[in-house]
């Protein structure tokens, strides 16, 4: 019903940057919000950052300071900008949007990408 596919991932030298990107597809009348998960082998996925309508943003704090979250609502896109990456920071990415469906209002659907790798290594 909702396809999310994700872009930009790679190989990052520690203190680089990089930009994800997420495009939404598929059965939807509106996207509540889009985000950005993490998950590194032997660790929980966990929330990097999510924005909700236009410019509600939430970062976790590994992150803060370092990230923006942005998304253009006529496109259903997301992207996730990463600056001073550490090590730390290599995961699998995976994006997620918590979507309404054409057809059946006031429901609210979640949906997870395939996810991209980002691997911070010199």
């Amino acid at each position: 019903q909702v396809r999310l596919v994700e872009s930009g991932g790679g190989l990052v030298q520690p203190g680089g940057s990089l930009k994800l990107s997420c495009a939404a597809s598929g059965n939807i009348f509106s996207i509540f919000l889009m985000g950005w998960y993490r998950q590194a082998p032997g660790n929980q996925r966990e929330l990097v950052a999510q924005i909700i309508g236009s410019d509600t943003t939430n970062y976790a704090d590994s992150v803060k300071g370092r990230s923006t979250i942005s998304r253009d609502i006529s496109k259903n896109t997301v992207t996730l900008e990463m600056n001073s990456l550490k090590p730390e920071d290599t995961a699998v990415y995976y994006c997620y949007a918590e979507v309404t469906l054409l057809g059946r209002p006031g429901s609210l659907y979640k949906y997870w990408g395939q996810g991209t790798q980002v691997t911070v290594s010199s």
